[in-house]
């Protein structure tokens, strides 16, 4: 089976993933697979839940968002943030759920609604990473 690899980098860190059969990002259309001589091709990330396909283990990532460039066998994910399933805190994750959720309800005119929306998504993302 053909394979490719995935680099990840954030504004603090960078690593990679070696061998990886699949990944599904969630791409601003919505959600993308990705495999071994895929078409070259820039995609923007939405914050999502990126799963990966590596030795036929799934492994999950949370990100907020950013760009995916394909291209030569190797997956380069641009992102503002990403965590894998094990770095996620779950009562954080849910707490940031509750606090998005709240600002969103509020009539509060100077709640900025994009940003508090971008909030929410990331926080489900995160929570729903940390579940698996």
């Amino acid at each position: 089976m053909a394979l490719f690899d995935i680099e990840f980098i954030t504004p603090t860190r960078s690593f990679d993933l070696q061998d990886v059969e699949y990944a599904k990002c969630p791409g601003l259309d919505g959600s993308f697979g990705v495999m071994a001589n895929h078409t070259d091709s820039v995609i923007s990330l939405s914050a999502g839940e990126i799963k990966v396909l590596n030795n036929s283990k799934e492994s999950y990532f949370s990100t907020s968002g950013g760009y995916a460039e394909i291209s030569s066998n190797r997956l380069l994910l641009l992102v503002d943030s990403v965590e894998s399933q094990e770095e996620i805190d779950e009562k954080r994750a849910r707490d940031a759920v509750t606090r998005a959720k709240e600002r969103l309800s509020s009539n509060n005119v100077d709640i900025d609604i994009p940003r508090a929306e971008h909030s929410l998504a990331r926080a489900l993302s995160r929570l729903s990473v940390s579940k698996r």
